[in-house]
């Protein structure tokens, strides 16, 4: 059984299709997407072997031809080199306005893929078909496309939401359990953020989080709740920027580790354990509380701080500084995201450096 999610945004809303069989549930609403009967997807050396042939078959059952475009795989594809690419490639066949391009993959793939489509013609239609748990709940829904620099993660980039999201949660299957722990850290994110509640029934369940079932109803509560969030702040002016809950300092570990030894969800799930320790440190949520939010990352596989990571060797003065490049920063001040209690997260905008500076000291420790 499928759910669906609406992303209100008025003339431009648009469905999210969760569940086992989302992408046949969803084949209708796609193929009406593609007036020119072809199909632009773009994927990666790893997903398109597991999940491109049957794509590739449900559209062409429906008298579509698939025109594939296989990218590296990995964070270092996500460079501009990468996009002019697909970019040409399209240009080349003369892709229209009307037509999508189609992202199977995962966060990479989505970011890339959407920005393409962003610039293309100042702006193609696009539909994200996310094949991980991370992507699924997070990259694929709210129209954040972008690539990276020498100066960190997602740097350049534009707002271009998708026409459609296909969440079908079979793809899971094919995903290593580190994985799909790394996509479970943004489900506690969203719960973390604003829905106590939901982070209680994450906290009964423990392990067993992880399961598939469990994970389904899982994935619709957090879309649901960054539905909300994107409706009411799009392009990141104000409420939307709790979405980045953990994401400070995970860009920074991400910044700073060795290529490859970390995975995005490990970094925001250690982010996670240091904004709520942080906010202890600042008396505006219990030491408890921050206890909690670690004893459950912990539980689930996840690393809850900086010396649970792949990687330990951190610099504190050289994280800070990756922190003070924050997209989020504005009046010279590191904004970051910390919470008043499990649920209740706000944007603290007047960090002091040296403070902060001084804990992560202490953390790394």
């Amino acid at each position: 059984m499928t759910q669906t999610v609406t992303i209100d945004l008025g003339a431009r809303s648009y469905d999210v299709v969760i569940g086992a069989d989302a992408q046949e549930a969803a084949l209708d609403t796609l193929a009406a997407l593609l007036p020119r009967k072809r199909a632009f997807v773009v994927t990666d050396e790893t997903v398109a072997p597991l999940h491109l042939a049957s794509l590739a078959a449900r559209l062409e059952s429906r008298g579509i031809a698939i025109e594939p475009m296989i990218v590296p795989a990995g964070e270092r594809a996500k460079t501009l080199d990468v996009v002019m690419g697909m970019v040409d490639r399209l240009l080349e066949a003369k892709i229209e306005r009307s037509e999508p391009v189609i992202a199977l993959g995962g966060g990479v793939v989505g970011d890339m893929a959407g920005f393409a489509a962003a610039i293309t013609k100042r702006g193609t239609k696009f539909v994200q078909i996310p094949t991980t748990l991370l992507a699924q709940v997070d990259s694929s829904v709210g129209g954040k496309t972008g690539i990276n620099t020498r100066q960190g993660k997602n740097l350049v980039g534009a707002f271009h939401q998708p026409d459609l999201v296909i969440a079908d949660t079979a793809y899971l299957a094919t995903l290593p359990e580190r994985e799909v722990r790394a996509g479970y850290a943004e489900i506690v994110k969203a719960a973390l953020i604003g829905d106590a509640a939901m982070f209680d029934r994450l906290e009964a369940r423990g392990a067993s989080a992880l399961d598939p079932d469990n994970l389904t109803a899982s994935i619709a509560d957090a879309v649901r709740f960054k539905a909300a969030i994107v409706a009411e702040d799009e392009r990141e002016a104000g409420r939307r920027a709790l979405l980045n809950l953990g994401h400070t300092f995970g860009h920074a570990f991400e910044a700073d580790a060795p290529p490859g030894v970390l995975r995005h969800g490990e970094a925001v799930a250690a982010g996670i354990g240091l904004a709520f320790d942080y906010s202890a440190r600042l008396g505006h949520c219990s030491a408890d509380e921050a206890r909690r939010v670690r004893e459950h990352l912990r539980l689930t596989g996840l690393p809850d701080g900086p010396k649970t990571l792949a990687h330990t060797e951190w610099d504190a003065a050289s994280l800070v500084e990756r922190m003070r490049g924050d997209k989020k920063n504005s009046g010279g001040k590191i904004t970051l995201i910390l919470a008043r209690g499990i649920g209740n997260a706000y944007i603290e905008t007047a960090t002091q450096e040296d403070d902060l500076r001084e804990f992560m000291e202490t953390s790394l420790k």
